[in-house]
């Protein structure tokens, strides 16, 4: 069975404020999209990558990934109009090249701190569940309120995740509820992840604990903290301690 990483980097940057497109804002020298091919692309077990692009920029990626030496990119296809259709484009290249029973793992351009080990326990929840979406435990308050104004519950904190990503499936099957989707719901409304596609179709949907550093790169203040994480990452051979370890250190905190 392949393993195929799903990109979509389709985003405009407008919350960023940069005038372009964030995947291709640079940091320690290359853009964000390349430091998360690399993640994918180092990967022993990770067979093709896809990446669903703004169309205008195919061909600065393209020279990216070729500058980059990112090898295991197969096709880069234009983005669509949502997040989903992106990644319907990408879903239907990769079927060209692989079959059903592969696991497609969709995940996001602008994360680029997803880690190996969570690659690797991902894949095992595929292997094991049929699924995979990678999930931190909520450790503020949830507050729910209709108007926005007054608090009406405080829902058990306990009881919610936040989904990230990757989130993981046979590529036969989730090609085939967005299929099914797009028929009745051509503009994907009401679903914001392929979490949300799969669960609304009636899969049971298995969490996998992430680590809380897995961050999404979509505001100024997200692009100090991904420095961080990259500074962090160059050092902690020194300090002796991984990733794993250092989540489970900001849990106790």
């Amino acid at each position: 069975m392949s393993n195929i990483a799903i990109i979509f980097a389709g985003g405009s940057g407008v919350r960023m404020g940069s005038g372009l497109p964030k995947q291709f804002l640079e940091v320690n020298g290359k853009p964000i999209i390349i430091h998360t091919l690399e993640i994918f692309e180092d990967h022993p077990e990770i067979d093709g990558i896809y990446v669903a692009c703004k169309e205008e920029y195919i061909d600065r990626l393209n020279r990216f990934t070729k500058l980059f030496m990112i090898t295991k990119v197969r096709g880069i296809v234009p983005g669509g109009s949502t997040g989903q259709d992106s990644i319907y484009n990408a879903l239907k290249a990769a079927s060209a090249d692989y079959p059903d029973d592969s696991t497609a793992l969709i995940h996001d351009g602008v994360r680029p701190c997803i880690t190996a080990e969570t690659i690797d326990d991902a894949l095992a929840s595929v292997r094991e569940y049929g699924n995979a979406v990678i999930c931190t435990p909520m450790y503020e308050t949830p507050v729910q309120s209709e108007s926005g104004e007054d608090v009406e519950t405080l829902p058990a904190r306990s009881s919610f995740y936040t989904a990230q990503a990757p989130q993981c499936f046979h590529l036969g099957e989730i090609l085939g509820v967005h299929e099914a989707v797009r028929k009745e719901n051509p503009d994907y409304t009401g679903i914001v992840d392929s979490c949300t596609l799969m669960k609304q179709a009636g899969y049971d949907i298995h969490i996998v604990e992430g680590p809380r550093g897995n961050i999404k790169v979509t505001t100024p203040e997200d692009m100090f903290v991904f420095k961080a994480m990259l500074e962090y990452r160059e050092t902690q051979n020194v300090f002796g301690f991984g990733v794993r370890d250092l989540d489970s250190r900001m849990k106790k905190g």
